[in-house]
């Protein structure tokens, strides 16, 4: 017997029939004599609806009542799993953040667990019954709900998984596994059987979509096995899906494990900066005041005594920090500034980095047999990153992951 936490992303919860699907999972896992808990997100689409509500009354509204609002979504999942569960013979009961508690830091919109009381949990597992959780929301220290953030399911999830020490967390979603790499960009990309913790938190850092990355930090920390499958295959046994675990549980290290990309990027450089100590922090300063986070960097020095910087924000963040750099372009004293949205970001992952020399150089001379011109470069112990032109995003993808043996037969 296990105990097991089993998350259901919108996708899964999109309509009554896959609900009931759900339940017909769920109800498996019970009939094998494990112990269960579920936690689920709103139904696909909803979120975006209600998000959509709060935007249309006020572009500058309450965070805490929006939070109100989205968190809706959720409780309308669980007692509808709740009800489909009983319906098929599973004793299943409703628990929404607060009453757990779930309890976050008070940051509306973006909050942070703190801590689960998983007791209750616990003894209601124990005594058979299936607890259905709302992800995705908590209680704050004013006793406000609060929500964790987009992909913020995957993380309540988790925190369940450690609260109630799950020997696994089982992340239902539309896909069947982690991959080498996008397939719908790379035909014979593979399913990993296994990655590990760090491994899967740079992909999804990087651009894959597959797992939050809070979610993966979290699982890191408190050691929570984490298994990726979907919820419209059939699995059977226990290789089915992939399991995110420690680094000492994968046998056989792959060099690199996959390759991720990331359209979500924009570049801006700022030219002819007075070259002086803490430059950087002169022309980032702006950037973090308004709130706009920044990624690859790199800074070039001319012998004229200026510098050149170059750096990446998100889409999205562009017009903010343009507008920052702006109104603090004679404070900064650069001469001109540019920006270019048409750029991706591809990197290269896995934990045989540490013990292998030329992944580096593999990738940028299969960039350059491309005629793919590098812009930015940036690197840890487990990943190479390099930003590109926006248009050569597929074919990078492509040519990398052949060079790096990573083709399915």
């Amino acid at each position: 017997m296990a105990r097991i936490v089993m998350k259901f992303g919108g996708t899964s919860v999109g309509d009554l029939d896959r609900i009931r699907n759900v339940a017909r999972l769920v109800k498996r896992e019970v009939d094998a004599g494990n112990e269960v808990s579920v936690v689920v997100s709103a139904m696909s689409g909803v979120t975006n609806q209600l998000v959509g509500y709060c935007q249309s009354l006020s572009p500058l509204h309450d965070a805490r009542e929006y939070d109100t609002v989205v968190a809706t979504g959720e409780q309308v999942t669980t007692g509808l799993l709740s009800i489909a569960l009983q319906e098929a013979g599973v004793d299943a009961r409703s628990w929404l953040g607060w009453q757990l508690p779930i309890r976050t830091d008070n940051a509306h919109g973006k909050a942070r667990i703190e801590s689960i009381e998983g007791g209750e949990l616990i003894n209601r597992m124990q005594a058979g019954q299936v607890p259905v959780v709302a992800g995705f929301q908590g209680i704050g220290p004013d006793h406000r709900i609060t929500t964790l953030g987009r992909g913020g399911s995957d993380t309540s999830a988790v925190a369940v998984a450690a609260a109630v020490r799950a020997d696994r967390c089982d992340i239902y979603t539309d896909v069947d596994g982690v991959y080498t790499t996008d397939p719908r960009i790379v035909a014979r990309a593979r399913k990993l059987d296994r990655i590990s913790y760090e491994e899967m938190l740079e992909l999804a850092s990087v651009g894959s979509k597959v797992l939050q990355t809070r979610s993966v930090e979290l699982a890191m920390k408190e050691r929570v096995r984490v298994r990726v499958l979907s919820s419209f295959a059939d699995p059977e046994g226990e290789n089915v899906g992939t399991l995110v675990v420690d680094e000492d549980e994968i046998v056989e290290k792959e060099i690199v494990s996959g390759i991720a990309y990331s359209r979500d990027e924009a570049k801006i450089t700022v030219r002819r900066v007075p070259d002086r100590p803490g430059v950087a922090a002169h022309v980032l300063g702006p950037l973090t005041e308004a709130n706009v986070n920044v990624d690859m960097i790199v800074q070039n020095v001319a012998e004229d005594g200026t510098t050149d910087m170059t750096f990446t924000v998100g889409t999205s963040d562009l017009p903010r920090a343009q507008a920052a750099l702006s109104a603090a372009q004679v404070e900064i004293g650069f001469a001109e500034m540019s920006a270019d949205p048409q750029v991706c970001k591809i990197s290269v992952v896995g934990v045989g980095m540490r013990s292998h020399v030329g992944v580096a150089t593999t990738m940028f001379r299969t960039l350059a047999e491309k005629g793919i011109n590098i812009q930015v470069i940036s690197t840890s112990e487990i990943k190479v990153s390099v930003l590109i032109a926006e248009e050569y995003a597929e074919l990078a993808v492509r040519a990398l992951h052949t060079a790096y043996g990573l083709d399915a037969a």
